[in-house]
């Protein structure tokens, strides 16, 4: 049997504006009124958490009411070889081609012009004096993601992040930079982006929380699940028991649901009431939890095992971190870890392994439990130590 590819939900990557399993969250309201307001907003998050969907999601929304929107996918300009001068003269160009400013003037006849100045300072100028006096839109929003790219540069970015918090202090004397904002998509955190002490842009900014989906989001989840099982909204409460709402797992597991609903007949499925958890358990541990790292396709547990381990400066303290917020769930209904804001807290967070929820650090859900489990954990001490002698 072939399975109709009308019966898809989107697995990894970012999802299309009129996806038909978008789910509506409170940061897409967030961040775009945010953004109208004219705050710098920031998205820091683990992966596949719908950041560059939110931000793809947003920016269409902008765009249909006239404003102009620029993506900036730091994964273009970063390398370990870059210097700063073809970093920042990557951003200019980008800018210059994206905006259609070719007319308008010639780039490499305006940058001799510009010699004497910093790298920051040209961009300075030929946002000031370039790109705000030539597009037609009201206001210019720049969307910089996959923002932690930058963190493996060999330069640091501290003027640029600077330069950012220039534009919004401007506004007070120069009205044009009313026209000019900027959201920030990646996963790290503040103080890996910018140093101690020169934070104030993230400081004053808008920090934006993308939660897990909850129930009452994920009607476009529950719709495509209707067609093919007889009781979708219940099979869907089993799903995110396990998932807990994490966007690209809760996608996946409705995936194998329906491919699961097909197999037994190309009508779906017929569940007796009160097997859902046992139909949606089977699934998860056949498809998901055995062998995972044969069935972790697209990559997803593989990805928060690398950002675990790969840290040197932080794998084996990250891993007694999760052992301890593991174990005082093993052995008591309540998390025992409290928030602290440190930063290895908020490394481990990063991961994607945990999350805050009551003022504490808790496994995200029983996915993760089951995969990263104590037993896991003491083989990575294992090798880890192994590796140190």
């Amino acid at each position: 049997m072939t399975f109709p590819m009308e019966m898809k939900y989107q697995i990894g990557g970012s999802l299309r504006n009129n996806d038909p399993t978008y789910v509506v969250r409170q940061a897409d309201d967030q961040l775009y009124h945010a953004l109208k307001r004219g705050e710098f907003c920031y998205v820091l998050n683990s992966r596949q958490m719908g950041k560059s969907s939110l931000l793809q999601r947003t920016s269409d929304r902008l765009q249909k009411e006239g404003f102009a929107c620029v993506y900036l996918d730091m994964t273009q300009f970063a390398g370990e070889a870059v210097t700063p001068m073809q970093w920042y003269r990557g951003i200019v160009t980008t800018l210059y081609y994206t905006l259609n400013l070719t007319e308008s003037f010639n780039l490499q006849s305006w940058w001799a012009k510009q010699q004497h100045l910093s790298f920051v300072q040209q961009l300075h100028q030929f946002i000031e004096t370039k790109v705000l006096p030539s597009i037609q839109a009201q206001r210019l929003f720049i969307f910089i993601d996959e923002i932690d790219s930058l963190l493996h540069l060999q330069f640091s970015l501290n003027d640029f992040f600077a330069w950012i918090d220039y534009c919004y202090q401007q506004r007070a004397d120069n009205s044009v930079f009313n026209r000019l904002d900027f959201a920030v998509f990646g996963v790290a955190t503040p103080t890996d982006l910018v140093a101690s002490g020169q934070n104030t842009l993230f400081e004053s900014g808008t920090a934006i929380e993308l939660h897990e989906f909850q129930l009452h989001e994920a009607t476009p989840l529950i719709r495509q699940l209707e067609p093919y099982i007889n009781r979708p909204e219940a099979v869907f409460q089993e799903i995110l028991y396990w998932t807990q709402g994490q966007p690209f797992l809760t996608q996946k597991l409705c995936q194998l649901a329906l491919q699961a609903a097909w197999s037994t007949t190309e009508k779906g499925v017929s569940l007796v009431p009160g097997t859902e958890a046992f139909w949606v358990e089977q699934i998860v541990r056949s498809h998901v939890i055995q062998h995972w790292e044969l069935h972790d396709d697209p990559e997803h547990l593989r990805t928060i095992r690398d950002r675990l381990l790969a840290n040197k400066q932080y794998n084996i303290s990250l891993l007694e971190l999760y052992q301890q917020v593991l174990l005082s769930e093993s052995f008591s209904s309540f998390a025992a870890v409290p928030l602290d804001g440190s930063s290895k807290q908020e490394q481990l967070f990063l991961t994607g392994l945990v999350t805050k929820r009551c003022g504490y650090l808790c496994t995200k859900n029983p996915i993760y439990r089951s995969v990263f489990d104590v037993e896991w954990i003491s083989k990575q001490f294992n090798c880890l130590y192994a590796l140190a002698c």
